[in-house]
């Protein structure tokens, strides 16, 4: 069955995951993960896509963003990976695909879901039990949302700009969203929107979407159609 072309229209906020191929590593030091990071940044605005959140784990990565305009997403995604497994093969002295096929994305909702997002990806390495503390691990956002650190690479959302009126409170209310974890039905959500591309968001919101775009955002329903009665 030939794979449905990528959805990525413009100023919608969209979750995205790309994994190492058979979730083997695609960081193996620091300089990797800087270099990801630069190229992230100079596709970003290169092809016009905001930059949210985001954390380098050492077999994927996890962005939150939001493309200018239709296709630009595809854009920075296809011209990031290539030149970075350029990179990475070059580097680490060896050949052939590092990526595990596509990336994956689903639509966020700006309302509730989009800061339910923001805490699912920063809060990568400590479900990984890698740190205790997000602000302990050096290649996500969180330093940037949460403490205020300065980073090119990273464009505040108008939601995220509504917690407070300066940087001091927005930074103090964004770590106030961390003091408790996300619940287990929260994380199943949004590792389902993510995973079979699929919206993340309310009934309303999914309507909303495929009626404007003419794409099923919802999972398929199960078992045969019924049979006509006419």
């Amino acid at each position: 069955m030939a794979r449905l072309p990528r959805f990525t229209p413009a100023g919608l906020p969209q979750h995205v995951i790309q994994r190492g191929n058979n979730r083997s590593a695609c960081f193996s030091d620091n300089q990797d993960f800087s270099a990801y990071g630069n190229w992230l940044k100079e596709y970003s605005v290169e092809y016009g896509v905001a930059v949210h959140a985001w954390v380098f784990m050492t077999n994927h990565v996890h962005l939150l963003v939001t493309p200018d305009s239709e296709g630009s997403l595809s854009s920075m995604m296809q011209a990031l990976g290539r030149r970075y497994v350029r990179y990475f093969n070059y580097q680490h002295r060896r050949s052939g695909t590092l990526w595990e096929g596509r990336f994956k994305s689903s639509l966020v909702q700006t309302e509730t879901y989009l800061l339910q997002c923001y805490r699912y990806i920063e809060l990568n390495p400590v479900r990984a039990f890698m740190v205790n503390d997000p602000a302990e691990y050096p290649w996500s956002s969180y330093r940037c949302n949460g403490l205020g650190v300065e980073t090119a690479l990273c464009t505040a959302h108008q939601e995220y700009l509504k917690l407070g009126k300066n940087k001091v409170e927005r930074t103090m209310a964004y770590r106030s969203l961390f003091r408790e974890h996300l619940e287990d039905e929260q994380l199943l959500e949004i590792r389902c929107a993510v995973n079979k591309t699929l919206a993340l968001g309310s009934d309303h919101f999914k309507e909303e979407v495929e009626g404007l775009y003419g794409r099923r955002v919802k999972p398929a329903k199960m078992g045969r159609p019924s049979k006509s009665l006419i």
